[in-house]
């Protein structure tokens, strides 16, 4: 049996442990889910995919001719002349040269566009969290969407994901709002998924 001095102080030590645990509330965001379920986040992703999608179109029919050369070199290379078979060997390298450059900058243009947009409602975003913490209290925010996560479990009544997403669609804050106080944690707002232009076909070497 314990002395009783010990025994006092385990129990003041407990009390103390569940007290301090009383007082941390901690909240989990899937930040990546919240930004694109909100209205304003499905909005700007639709209006990606809408301004690149002519350029994505074009990719594709660039891309199927350039199948189209390949095939054509397959089936002749047997039977046209060596000067023939150059020509076309080098019209395909070309074709394939300009098609993933042209690709590239579609991309940059793409990721561009993303991240202003990205910015923007990263920033409004944080104003819902810090507003939705101060009012309930929380202590620690934290994002379960960033890789790699530290986070190998969270009951899902501290998941306050569809609340924020919700306080969110019901007033949208405005932008270019102060930064949060350091007492929420929340990792930057990751990349939705993009409306990339179609990848080209690598042609086969003759």
């Amino acid at each position: 049996m314990l002395p009783v001095a010990a025994l006092v102080a385990s129990l003041v030590f407990s009390a103390g442990a569940a007290q301090a645990q009383a007082q941390v509330k901690i909240g989990v965001i899937d930040m990546q889910s919240a930004l694109l379920s909100t209205k304003e986040g499905q909005k700007a992703v639709a209006e990606l995919k809408a301004k690149f999608a002519p350029k994505e179109a074009e990719f594709q029919k660039r891309s199927q001719e350039l199948q189209a050369k390949q095939e054509q070199y397959r089936k002749t290379e047997n039977t046209i002349s060596e000067e023939a078979k150059a020509t076309l060997a080098r019209d395909i390298d070309t074709i394939t040269k300009a098609l993933q450059r042209d690709t590239e900058d579609a991309r940059a243009d793409v990721d561009q566009d993303q991240q202003k947009v990205l910015n923007e409602l990263g920033q409004k975003m944080m104003q819902v969290l810090q507003k939705y913490a101060n009012e309930k209290q929380l202590t620690l925010v934290m994002d379960v969407s960033g890789q790699p996560s530290n986070i190998l479990f969270a009951s899902s009544t501290v998941d306050i994901t569809r609340d924020i997403i919700t306080m969110y669609d019901t007033a949208p804050p405005v932008t270019n709002v102060a930064r949060p106080s350091a007492n929420i944690s929340s990792a930057p707002a990751p990349k939705p998924a993009a409306p990339k232009p179609a990848a080209p076909a690598a042609p086969k070497q003759p």
